[in-house]
């Protein structure tokens, strides 16, 4: 899915896994796509399984063993809604405040690209009536677009209500507030706090072993993912996949790790 943390993660694996021997393809889609995808053999590996908000996704699919959840990857994560700190300072710090501020809203939640958890998640809210947004509208648009928007709204202080999510730079380029008032309902208890998992589709440990226990040893710390992507900031100009290759070969005791028990495709140590 094309976002900054997982696209960092996709490249490194598929690096590493060309640098054993493997042929690999990358293929960007929706979160909704990939399941089906994952669950029908057409893909073998994702990497930015958020949960508990990816649940209504992806649960029947682990449910129904086509699709096996495996290990998480990276812990103490985010994502649920966000404003400027402006708007916190304000008073909008809690989901039950949105509404009370509909008309400095324009009553619009903005959200990423159609289909995403995080969508169907505000969109759920407004539907069901959670925290009195049944009059609100939800604005979907790419990761980068719905970034731009937020930034174009601070310039102009205006007032944004948007997804948000860590590890990612806009924590370091947009001085915002994670909304409280998360629950199991929406983008999980303590406030959207989330853990991202390795999934791969049926069979594929089987098929695959060595490259099951590359992925068991893969995990991503936050403050690497969060260089990686100050990086990328910095240089607008910079792929994904060079920033993170730069970042890894400076960082031998991050990806040392990961390749115990782990031989080539053609079985060398």
């Amino acid at each position: 899915v094309n976002w900054t943390g997982v696209t960092i993660k996709t490249a490194i694996l598929a690096n590493l896994l060309k640098s054993l021997g493997y042929r690999v393809k990358i293929s960007n889609t929706s979160v909704r796509l990939l399941y089906k995808g994952l669950s029908k053999g057409e893909a073998d590996i994702f990497l930015g399984n958020w949960m508990p908000s990816q649940s209504e996704v992806c649960d029947p699919y682990f449910k129904s063993g086509t699709v096996v959840k495996f290990i998480p990857n990276m812990m103490n994560a985010k994502y649920t809604l966000a404003v400027p700190d402006y708007v916190a300072e304000a008073g909008l710090t809690h989901f039950k405040d949105i509404a009370r501020f509909k008309e400095r809203l324009d009553g619009k939640i903005h959200g990423i690209e159609e289909g995403n958890d995080g969508n169907i998640i505000i969109q759920k809210m407004i539907e069901q009536n959670m925290y009195n947004l049944k009059d609100f509208k939800l604005i979907a648009s790419s990761e980068a677009g719905m970034l731009a928007r937020v930034k174009s709204y601070l310039k102009e202080k205006k007032w944004i209500v948007f997804l948000g999510w860590s590890p990612h730079q806009m924590n370091k380029n947009i001085n915002m507030v994670y909304l409280n008032g998360s629950t199991e309902e929406t983008f999980g208890a303590d406030n959207g706090s989330a853990t991202i998992y390795t999934n791969f589709r049926k069979g594929f440990d089987i098929e695959y072993p060595n490259i099951t226990k590359l992925l068991r040893n893969m995990t991503f710390p936050i403050h690497m993912m969060n260089e990686i992507m100050d990086v990328l900031h910095k240089n607008k100009s910079m792929k994904p996949e060079r920033a993170a290759l730069d970042w890894i070969k400076g960082h031998p005791e991050i990806y040392t790790p990961w390749f115990k028990g782990v031989k080539t495709r053609d079985g060398k140590t």
